[in-house]
């Protein structure tokens, strides 16, 4: 079959490989998994029971781990789950037993800008169409505990405001007295809707719930999806659930989704998105999928789950973590390491001369528009000057004590004198260099990379958080800026200071890990400052308690939980063939 991704759309080479695609019970036999321990999804998708598996295999770990992580992108992003899927298909090639592991695409990228995050060219996840259009419902089921929760909690507001404690009483009811001021949590819709970050509800009569100031975020920014990324187990996410503070009472109290009696529902809606769902690249290779992105306002990993899976069935396992390194890569290395116990054998950086050349001073990068003559044509000041941001990601994952291998991924406009220029800063630094051509070549394309990867995860490492949890959270936060950002400090704004002086007088919320909220556009929290920004400060205007998925979050800037929809998004491009029923316009 010849698929040439100069000349094919990604969803027309994702359609064209269905007819080579190995059914899922192949995909779980080789695995080793056997027929009690998945669900069949159609014929290409399997849910894979995680407990079932681990309890016969046992859950130490065999498998090289390998992260995927990445420079400060462009709006255009710069392949990092291409590589992933390239890192994969070109292990694959040197006849070794890897498993890659990659998040849900939401449904607010798919339908907006960035597409559905399943990987171009001939390095993809397919079937393209489920893995886009909902797979098998784990975030729609995120989507849907998340909003019983908030369901439960108007409708105990509007019932404490209409009726008297004995009328509570005779329904089994104590009173909450819930601060109509102090609601944590919000609904959740998985679309960039900008208009629906703040709202009003309950209108109407004393019928008509609890009139309040609400609001959206997206989905797989949600508490819900954090605690489904986080959790070891179906146990451990019941207990988590139950956690979850989605308001305080007038007295100061939190009010959790336990005492709103919803925390069994939520995770009776949860009991099937536990499970990994397993697929497959291009080239035949086993992929599990599994929770949601963004990690720039959210923890934007794979599971823990579909990680531990992976390294007890396989010799290679290759997980990516969302956006740079100092946005997912530290979140993998500080929070989700912690959680898992599992610690990477290598590190694979990845690299693209246009975003090196937009950190250099090269025009702004604009969706949907075309790209400014110096991204298309040889320019080596605006190369070297942008690999400043290399630099500082190269150092960013030295800090964890792990050499990275800086993968250029590779752009038919790319000259030979640039791609010289980025192995040479890259190998100066003391990283090892790999060009990579997975896009247009698939897993041939990815042999140098496979090769260097292979070679540092058999080189020792020095890997170690970057700080005790037994650290004051400000010093905590503060040392992040500063040696993981390059910033010069923090400036917290009232609130945070408020809320900071109470989580670190809790002994329950003092050692929990920082999960910041920032801009992925820079290293700073302002997108505008490209490079490698020296001279700033990060002003933290909130602090937000994840009690559920065991998590403090400092919100940096303006960073907004729920994006907006560009003028010019992809759902533009989407349609059916009303004839097939074959999805177009994917990517």
């Amino acid at each position: 079959m010849n698929l040439d991704p100069t000349k094919m759309k990604d969803w027309q080479i994702a359609e064209a490989a269905e007819a080579n695609l190995r059914p899922a019970a192949a995909l779980a036999q080789a695995l080793g998994i056997r027929d009690d321990e998945w669900d069949a999804y159609g014929k290409y998708l399997a849910k894979v029971d995680v407990t079932k598996v681990l309890k016969r295999v046992g859950a130490g770990r065999k498998g090289k781990y390998i992260d995927v992580t990445a420079i400060t992108p462009t709006a255009l992003g710069e392949g990092k789950t291409t590589t992933t899927l390239g890192l994969v298909e070109g292990l694959g090639k040197l006849g070794k037993k890897v498993i890659g592991c990659v998040r849900q695409p939401s449904g607010g990228p798919t339908f907006n800008i960035k597409g559905s995050a399943a990987g171009g060219g001939l390095a993809q996840v397919v079937p393209l169409t489920s893995l886009s259009l909902g797979l098998t419902g784990d975030i729609d089921a995120v989507t849907n505990a998340n909003n019983l929760a908030m369901v439960a909690l108007n409708a105990r507001m509007q019932h404490e405001r209409n009726h008297d404690d004995a009328w509570l009483a005779a329904r089994g009811l104590k009173r909450l007295d819930i601060d109509e001021n102090r609601i944590q949590f919000r609904w959740a819709m998985d679309f960039c809707a900008q208009g629906l970050r703040n709202i009003e509800i309950g209108k109407g009569g004393k019928l008509d719930g609890y009139t309040c100031a609400s609001g959206f975020y997206i989905t797989v920014a949600s508490e819900v999806m954090a605690i489904l990324a986080m959790a070891s187990d179906l146990k451990d996410l019941r207990a988590r659930l139950a956690k979850i503070i989605v308001a305080y009472s007038k007295s100061g109290a939190p009010v959790t989704t336990h005492d709103l009696e919803v925390d069994g529902a939520m995770c009776a809606l949860l009991v099937n998105a536990v499970k990994p769902t397993l697929m497959q690249s291009l080239e035949g290779q086993p992929m599990f999928v599994h929770a949601g992105p963004f990690a720039n306002i959210a923890i934007g990993q794979n599971s823990v789950v579909a990680d531990r899976l992976a390294c007890a069935l396989g010799d290679y396992v290759v997980t990516e973590s969302g956006f740079a390194s100092d946005m997912g890569f530290e979140k993998f290395w500080n929070i989700k390491c912690r959680c898992s116990g599992l610690k990477p054998d290598a590190v694979v950086l990845v690299a693209t001369v246009r975003a090196l050349k937009a950190h250099g001073g090269a025009p702004k990068v604009k969706a949907g528009l075309p790209l400014d003559p110096a991204y298309t044509h040889e320019n080596l000041e605006l190369l070297k000057k942008g690999c400043d941001n290399l630099l500082a990601h190269i150092d960013i994952i030295r800090r964890s004590g792990v050499q990275p291998v800086v993968c250029l991924n590779a752009f038919y406009t790319d000259t030979p004198a640039e791609r010289e220029l980025v192995r040479t800063v890259a190998e100066g630094a003391g990283a090892a260099f790999a060009v990579s051509d997975h896009w247009l070549k698939g897993g041939e394309g990815a042999l140098d990379l496979a090769k260097a990867v292979i070679r540092a995860c058999d080189a020792p490492n020095a890997f170690a958080y970057l700080c005790d949890l037994a650290e004051p959270i400000r010093d905590r936060i503060e040392k992040q800026v500063k040696e993981v950002y390059g910033g010069d400090g923090v400036d917290f704004e009232p609130l945070a200071e408020e809320k900071l002086a109470a989580y670190q007088a809790d002994p329950a919320t003092a050692q929990l890990p920082i999960c910041i909220a920032k801009t992925q556009y820079s290293l700073s929290h302002d997108p505008e400052l490209l490079g490698r920004p020296k001279g700033w400060r990060l002003p933290v205007k909130d602090i937000l308690l994840y009690q559920g998925a065991g998590l403090l979050v400092p919100v940096a800037g303006e960073i907004k939980l729920m994006p907006g929809t560009s003028a010019s998004p992809a759902f533009r491009r989407v349609d059916v063939d009303v004839e097939t029923g074959k999805v177009r316009g994917l990517f």
